[in-house]
């Protein structure tokens, strides 16, 4: 990940909404801060709007966890009918034309949710707890994620995933990947972590090596391009909670998943 603007995104999250296709025009609508001189929308009100749209609750393991009959599910559910069918249709033509269709994934709260974490550390950013908290490699699944990927890959599909973990939670990925259930294309040709002391080539223009100087898009962007113009395949569909994730461009199609947790530039 990881995440600049934990307390900003809440205080700026006025109004949590479900995410729908992020499409061309969409622009960053999504993204805009309050600039205003009258008074913010209350972080007490607004925690609670946001614990109402995941249906949080404290497990017996005291683990917060999201309901599956919450409106963020409901959202979840909405989003993946709509891109299994174009998934099916985009698949279909791409075959049809000698194209090698491809999808891809971002991982932290489009595939493994995060809400434990951000509960217990009351929508606040630490390396250090975050890496632990990645490194347990038990986090749940994002809602209908799992089931999307192996999707994808049942229609002929290949599978990517595009992550902005470091390279040396690799293995914890991997292994929380396999336990919900997404487990397709997990070697490293196909899962992309950032590697700040050896970025790849394609990555020169903003890191080398000991230095890296990508912005979130850059990176993100960065990888589709490879993945398209040195891989050979064609980005039908491209999954992320963060618009950071989703711009950029080298994808027929994006999709938007919710998250008024934080925020990524």
């Amino acid at each position: 990940m990881h995440k600049p603007l934990r307390l900003a995104a809440v205080a700026a999250a006025c109004v949590v909404t479900g995410a729908a296709l992020y499409g061309a025009g969409a622009a960053t609508a999504g993204q805009s801060t309050a600039n205003s001189t009258h008074e913010p929308y209350n972080i007490g009100l607004l925690v609670k709007d946001i614990d109402t749209y995941y249906g949080t609750t404290l497990d017996a393991n005291g683990v917060y966890q999201a309901s599956p009959d919450s409106p963020y599910a409901q959202d979840l559910a909405d989003i993946d009918a709509s891109a299994m069918r174009y998934i099916d249709k985009a698949a279909r033509k791409a075959h049809k034309h000698g194209e090698r269709p491809a999808v891809v994934f971002d991982i932290d709260d489009t595939l493994l949710l995060s809400l434990d974490y951000e509960k217990k550390t009351n929508y606040t950013y630490n390396s250090a707890t975050w890496a632990d908290y990645v490194n347990r490699a038990d986090r749940p699944a994002v809602f209908g994620s799992p089931e999307l990927v192996r999707y994808a890959q049942s229609k002929g599909v290949e599978v990517f995933y595009n992550s902005g973990l470091s390279e040396s939670q690799r293995a914890a990925a991997t292994e929380n990947l396999k336990k919900v259930g997404a487990d397709v294309n997990l070697d490293a040709d196909h899962m992309f972590l950032k590697d700040k002391a050896n970025p790849p080539a394609y990555l020169s223009a903003c890191a080398t090596p000991g230095t890296w100087n990508c912005t979130t898009v850059q990176y993100k962007s960065g990888t589709r391009r490879h993945i398209e113009d040195d891989l050979g395949y064609e980005i039908v569909a491209n999954f992320g909670d963060q618009y950071s994730d989703l711009e950029g461009g080298y994808a027929d199609r994006t999709y938007k998943l919710p998250n008024p947790t934080y925020f990524v530039s």
